[in-house]
């Protein structure tokens, strides 16, 4: 009788488990993420334009336009980076072949128009400020999710909480960060970067999110230094996806030669 009551109670205890612990597929949860950020439509294009603010509120500002091809839905992407003001960094370009397997290095270039020199970004500044901002090269073209093993810290009426730990620690800069995926969008809306003593450091934010060609993108994101002060906002207009962009736009001839047809 006492072993029945104890299954009894075990059966109850299990009936009222949180559906997260039962149900969510973190696997399939972050790829779905990975596509929404990142892989909207076959291809696409945006006008951005960055304020830097830096700890002492002194303000700098970057324009560029934004250019991406999708190889395969989480997989191989290109893309390319022009930038048209201030004139510091006018006609610089910034190139990226992005690699889904983890043993393979993504590549990236820029091209510094002044001494017309294209330099390869190496694989250990990927997080590395992006010409002076708050954003990592990492951030603009993407970090892929299989760099990182993930697990389910929360589920919210809105939101996915999960934890992420680097599978390479020794490449990076992070103990490990904690992403919040909105339900509805399936976009990380908040990222919170910790150390290996618990400091959180960093913090990415889509500040805000509206639907494109039926897409949810991100409009508006912001980073922060949370140790020494300051941050990068950075506002998209003009996104449109599937507009064809062809194979030779994201080429090294692309650096010096930019495709201006599809700048405008």
């Amino acid at each position: 009788m006492k072993r029945s009551l104890v299954t009894l109670g075990l059966l109850a205890a299990m009936a009222f488990m949180p559906a997260a612990q039962a149900e969510v597929d973190v696997d399939a949860l972050i790829k779905q993420a990975e596509k929404a950020s990142y892989y909207a439509g076959d291809d696409g294009r945006a006008d951005a334009r960055m304020m830097i603010v830096d700890s002492q509120g002194r303000k700098q500002m970057r324009q560029f336009t934004i250019l991406r091809k999708d190889v395969e839905d989480n997989g191989d992407q290109k893309m390319m980076v022009f930038f048209s003001r201030p004139t510091d960094v006018k006609d610089t370009v910034f190139r990226v072949e992005k690699h889904a397997k983890t043993n393979v290095d993504d590549d990236r270039w820029l091209y510094l128009p002044a001494l017309d020199l294209v330099k390869r970004i190496s694989a250990g500044d990927k997080r590395t400020s992006f010409v002076g901002s708050h954003f990592f090269y990492e951030d603009v073209s993407g970090r892929a999710v299989s760099q990182d093993d993930f697990t389910l810290l929360e589920e919210t009426a809105d939101r996915y909480v999960l934890k992420a730990v680097p599978k390479q620690p020794d490449t990076v800069e992070f103990a490990h960060y904690v992403v919040e995926i909105d339900k509805a969008t399936s976009l990380p809306v908040l990222i919170n970067f910790y150390q290996a003593d618990g400091t959180n450091y960093r913090r990415v934010e889509s500040v805000q999110v509206d639907t494109v060609q039926g897409f949810p993108t991100v409009l508006r994101s912001k980073v922060s230094d949370l140790t020494n002060g300051g941050y990068t906002l950075m506002e998209f207009r003009g996104t449109e996806y599937n507009i064809g962009l062809p194979e030779d736009v994201f080429s090294e001839r692309s650096l010096r030669t930019p495709p201006v047809q599809w700048l405008k």
